[in-house]
């Protein structure tokens, strides 16, 4: 794992060499550039972890076990928040010092639309209607 992170270390570094000798006119283009591949490398270690969970499930049902066991823990969902929240500095600033108010809504939309996407993917039945069975009516129905 070492390997990757001075790759994107490097990367960085780079980034900002390149911001100092073209100037100011250049930095939204190589910022965007830099989060690309921030965004790739993100993007190949979530399709990788997938990958596996998937293939852990599958070995599990093939084992004749009821169900697979639930991959998403409580540290799982710990770790996504903190990282979020952690992403959600840097996103500000740059949808903010970019766009004004307009961009610093859109970055905290899409951090939103993110964790809203995880909750539902990990608690599928989230923001479905609970349905009353005949033991939990309420005193207030007729």
């Amino acid at each position: 794992m070492d390997a990757p992170d001075t790759e994107l270390k490097k990367e960085l570094a780079a980034t900002l060499q390149a911001r100092r000798e073209l100037g100011d006119e250049y930095e939204s283009a190589l910022v965007d550039s830099f989060l690309e591949k921030v965004d790739q490398r993100i993007d190949g270690a979530v399709e990788r972890r997938m990958r596996r969970q998937l293939a852990e499930q599958q070995m599990v049902v093939a084992r004749g076990s009821r169900s697979p066991r639930p991959t998403d823990s409580w540290g799982d969902r710990f770790g996504f928040g903190i990282v979020s929240l952690v992403l959600a500095i840097p996103l500000s600033g740059i949808g903010a010092g970019i766009s004004g108010l307009p961009g610093l809504l859109v970055t905290w939309g899409g951090i939103v639309g993110v964790n809203a996407f995880q909750a539902v993917r990990t608690h599928p039945d989230l923001f479905r209607g609970r349905r009353r069975g005949p033991s939990q009516d309420s005193d207030w129905e007729g």
